[in-house]
């Protein structure tokens, strides 16, 4: 639990946000509800155990939704609220800006990008927008 008020509405945002995989979390929901193996197949790199860490914490900050259905095999679906959605939302313009600046950003920090290398390491947000 945070000790200290924020300062401005990005410490907020970036409070929930921070952490390698939720926005990448966020961007998969964005289509809806999905599976936690469904998820697991986007995210490519992530452990169980880190994807199951992140959607707790997603989902006591209310953003990400957990419906568990009673059937044998056990079901549970994942899917942004409406808090979720506008956060996403925001994400946007910040996608749009990662991939029209992903050739610069991959060549300072010597990383690959879509554009170069057929593989997104920079940037994974553009291109879906």
């Amino acid at each position: 639990m945070r000790e200290q008020p924020y300062v401005c509405g990005i410490d907020a945002a970036v409070d929930v946000i921070g952490g390698k995989w939720k926005v990448l979390i966020l961007w998969a929901l964005k289509d809806g509800k999905q599976r936690f193996g469904e998820m697991k197949r986007q995210l490519p790199g992530v452990s169980e155990k880190v994807l199951i860490q992140q959607l707790r914490e997603l989902e006591a900050d209310e953003i990400v939704h957990r419906e568990v259905y009673r059937e044998v095999p056990p079901k549970v679906e994942y899917s942004l609220t409406a808090l979720g959605v506008s956060l996403n939302g925001a994400l946007g313009p910040l996608g749009d800006w990662g991939r029209e600046n992903m050739a610069h950003i991959a060549a300072v920090r010597g990383a690959l990008c879509a554009d170069t290398a057929g593989k997104t390491k920079a940037g994974a947000m553009g291109g879906t927008r």
